[in-house]
């Protein structure tokens, strides 16, 4: 499936390796929202990463929330279904453009970091799976709260497992493909980089 090193899979690294931190440590995160170099793309780019952890903490928290009686079936219904549709959707779109359009220029503008885009690529079929399952949970779940208590509450549970470990590996994917990706923009300029063509 992979060569990525088990050690640099999604779910066992802490993030990315000394060898490919060379220029986010030139260009450290404490810099970036000022740099001349941070253009219109990336700053889009980095508020849809922003979106999607916001999502994140919605979905769960909502779930807690059901699971704790804070929201009642409807409202729950009514707040998680759409979103979650919503969240799955856009982060598989954002992730198909990453992998056909801009990995493949930032590879070629920086072939020493090759390995970096190899592991975000396996990122991106972990979080595939991950996807799959949480739309397959949270369906169970939904159709799971017409049913008994004990029906739901394992629902409830298994939705939220899912949801959780998903929220990590996205967490963890999020943060090291920043370190990776704007560093490379700092350092050349979207325009030098061919991210404002049409």
């Amino acid at each position: 499936m992979s060569n990525v090193p088990l050690e640099l899979s999604l779910n066992e690294r802490a993030g990315l390796p000394a060898d490919l931190r060379y220029l986010v440590e030139k260009y450290p995160r404490e810099v970036w929202q000022e740099h001349q170099n941070l253009g219109e793309m990336a700053r889009f780019w980095l508020q849809r990463h922003d979106m999607f952890r916001e999502l994140s903490v919605a979905l769960r928290t909502s779930v807690s929330d059901y699971r704790e009686g804070k929201l009642d079936l409807e409202s729950f219904a009514r707040f998680f279904a759409p979103r979650l549709r919503f969240f799955l959707q856009q982060l598989h779109g954002h992730h198909q453009i990453e992998d056909m359009h801009y990995f493949p220029i930032f590879m070629e503008a920086e072939k020493r970091l090759k390995k970096g885009f190899d592991i975000l690529e396996n990122d991106h079929e972990v979080i595939h799976e991950a996807l799959e399952r949480n739309h397959a949970t949270a369906r169970s779940f939904l159709q799971a709260l017409h049913e008994n208590s004990s029906r739901r509450r394992f629902a409830a549970d298994e939705c939220a497992k899912e949801n959780d470990d998903l929220i990590v590996m996205l967490t963890r994917h999020l943060a090291d493909e920043e370190d990776l990706i704007v560093p490379v923009i700092l350092d050349r300029g979207e325009d030098a980089l061919g991210l404002n063509q049409g």
